[in-house]
């Protein structure tokens, strides 16, 4: 797993699933403080936070990461291999259009230029065990109530009409080691989130696709870090790019779990 905390990440040139609003943010910075504030801003407890996996494979630093992981945020470069295996994948797919309380998870059409770092965020704490710590009046609360009812193109709307979610945004992107990019910036790197839903599924969630994905059933005590969700998520999705030669792996990979604080 490469060391790339720093990075910013982000993709505006390929929102071709959805329109697009016009819209643009600054880039977030793959920081886990910076993502860890912009959260508990928003209304996530302070008892969890954002964490950095610096190994998949080592068991002296994944003992670093406090658990349970409820989500994972995967940060990648968009390779030929990639886009590739996306649209392969999306084309035997519906367009999703999910809306209500049966939905298993909440997912967000990215149609906001720059806006995958929060499209990410959005995804790992509005789903699965995160969503039970999220303060009751809180800009994600508030949000959550008023998309669930929605199909995903109002979704999207409603999303780029909430004030509260660009202004912390925007808060966010002017923190972090390096220096911040503007809203007109274009930066090659993605961020998608694995989540553990209540129904024991992992998902991969990504505005940039038809829809949320269900990558298989998990076991009641695997969270998103155990052996069988990095099977069926992130070590999956390295090896598919690993095998394809597609070269430029600079992946880093953030865990939201329990504050150490």
């Amino acid at each position: 797993m490469a060391e790339s905390s720093s990075l910013p990440a982000t993709v505006d040139s390929h929102l071709e699933n959805g329109p697009k609003s016009g819209i643009r943010f600054a880039p977030l910075e793959n920081n886990p403080e910076v993502m860890t504030s912009l959260v508990q801003k928003l209304g996530l407890s302070s008892s969890l936070a954002f964490h950095d996996v610096y190994s998949l494979d080592d068991p002296s630093l994944l003992a670093f990461v406090p658990r349970p992981v409820y989500a994972l945020l995967l940060v990648f470069p968009v390779s030929k291999t990639y886009e590739a295996a996306r649209t392969a994948e999306d084309s035997s797919l519906p367009d999703y259009s999910g809306s209500g309380a049966d939905e298993e998870v909440l997912w967000f059409r990215q149609t906001i230029g720059n806006a995958c770092g929060m499209m990410g965020l959005l995804h790992s704490t509005c789903n699965g065990g995160a969503k039970a710590l999220i303060a009751p009046g809180s800009p994600l609360a508030t949000l959550i109530t008023e998309a669930i009812l929605l199909s995903p193109e109002p979704r999207a709307r409603l999303l780029e009409n909430t004030s509260a979610i660009a202004s912390a945004h925007a808060s966010a992107a002017a923190e972090g080691d390096t220096a911040a990019l503007s809203a007109t910036a274009s930066v090659d790197l993605h961020f998608v989130a694995f989540v553990k839903s209540a129904h024991q599924n992992l998902w991969e969630l990504d505005g940039r696709r038809k829809g949320p994905l269900n990558r298989g059933a998990l076991g009641e005590s695997d969270d998103a870090l155990s052996e069988k969700a990095l099977g069926l998520g992130v070590r999956a999705f390295l090896k598919r790019e690993e095998a394809a030669g597609g070269g430029d792996l600079r992946f880093s990979l953030l865990a939201l779990a329990p504050s150490l604080e």
